[in-house]
């Protein structure tokens, strides 16, 4: 697949998605399906949340276009062999489409946890039942690779969904999870091309087009929410692009390559549930004390929490790249300097301390708001 055909994939994706954005806005303020401030939300007004269809939109086009391509005019690229479309890439779209509608669902009627989370297994068994498993794990103790046999359906379906939940835990402030999605796919659509994983390039390259159009709507003041439609719709796409590009690897280390590059949805997610345990609170209680409200609580605006993060987040996947490709002591210099770089960060923000529903960070949160321009939601 040459330079102009995945500079084609990015720009369709980019234009489908900076149109489609305004007039899915346009259609949801119309039909009232608005994100309501109040809660732990920050915003002042009620706010689009069907983002996640534009951004759902862009991708599709744009691989749809680059599938119809490989087929008719014969473009590099591995999504086709033989003339048919290959059955994982198959799988990958159906479950694709099949989270964004949960999304979207969701979005609609808000779906209960229950029937989301069974939503989200069937549009994972769909990739898995296609073949693209995770069937080997690096031996931490003696090198080499162990086959994980039957174990590689419910390991893959646990990382798929996973995957998907850490995307949407994040999407609390504008532009958080667009631009942490495009870091995450710029640096798998790297890994990708390396390894010479073609398709899984080909899909990375629209979610970033995507995702950089749609920031021009959602970067603070947000103007529409990609919702749960857009988020879990990102968050299960990336952990595609990862099995059919690094997970593929015969590396020992390609586990941890992804799970690094969405460090910090990881590590916020993670630090949630043990700062719950630690304060003898229910997991699956919400509170004010994630890593942008605690930014926020320390006194940042919006978007210099949201940056504050994007520049974290590029640390956490050049270290990934770097574990991938490099000699043995750059790999260890460079894991040693994330966990400190994350270990600073975490004695910073406190995020082990309690955060009943964080009313320290709560009115700094409101406070950025406040300190924020007064746009109104159905700014041009």
């Amino acid at each position: 697949m040459s330079v102009r055909h995945y500079l084609f994939v990015f720009l369709a994706a980019v234009l489908v998605t900076f149109i489609a954005t305004p007039l899915v806005r346009r259609f949801a303020l119309r039909r009232g399906l608005v994100d309501c401030p109040g809660g732990r939300k920050i915003h002042e007004h009620p706010i689009p949340r069907l983002g996640g269809a534009a951004i759902f939109l862009g991708v599709s086009v744009a691989v749809g276009l680059q599938i119809f391509g490989e087929l008719r005019f014969g473009w590099g690229g591995t999504l086709v062999s033989a003339g048919r479309v290959e059955p994982r890439t198959v799988g990958a779209l159906i479950g694709m489409a099949l989270i964004f509608l949960v999304g979207l669902w969701d979005d609609l009627v808000t779906l209960s946890p229950g029937m989301k989370f069974a939503g989200q297994l069937v549009a994972a068994s769909v990739v898995v039942a296609s073949g693209l498993r995770i069937d080997y794990i690096g031996n931490p103790l003696g090198g080499g690779l162990i086959a994980l046999g039957l174990l590689s359906m419910p390991i893959t379906l646990i990382y798929i969904v996973g995957f998907t939940n850490v995307i949407n835990l994040i999407d609390g402030l504008d532009g958080l999870a667009a631009g942490v999605s495009a870091i995450a796919a710029t640096s798998l659509f790297v890994l990708a091309v390396q390894g010479n994983r073609l398709d899984a390039a080909a899909m990375a390259i629209a979610v970033i087009g995507a995702c950089i159009a749609f920031l021009r709507y959602n970067f603070n003041p947000a103007s529409i929410f990609m919702g749960d439609s857009g988020a879990l719709f990102l968050g299960f796409t990336l952990a595609v692009v990862s099995l059919m590009g690094v997970m593929k690897s015969t590396a020992a280390i390609a586990l941890a390559v992804p799970l690094l590059i969405i460090g910090v949805p990881i590590f916020d997610t993670a630090s949630a549930i043990i700062r719950r345990l630690l304060h003898q609170r229910p997991i699956q209680e919400a509170d004010r004390g994630h890593i942008h409200h605690r930014l926020l609580g320390r006194g940042f605006n919006q978007r210099q929490t949201v940056l504050i993060i994007y520049v974290w987040c590029v640390a956490l996947a050049g270290g990934g790249y770097a574990i991938r490709w490099s000699a043995g002591p750059v790999k260890l210099v460079a894991l040693v300097a994330l966990f400190a770089v994350t270990g600073l960060m975490t004695y910073w923000l406190g995020l082990f301390e309690a955060a009943h529903l964080g009313e320290d960070a709560g009115s700094a949160a409101d406070a950025a708001v406040k300190d924020q321009p007064d746009v109104p939601p159905n700014r041009p």
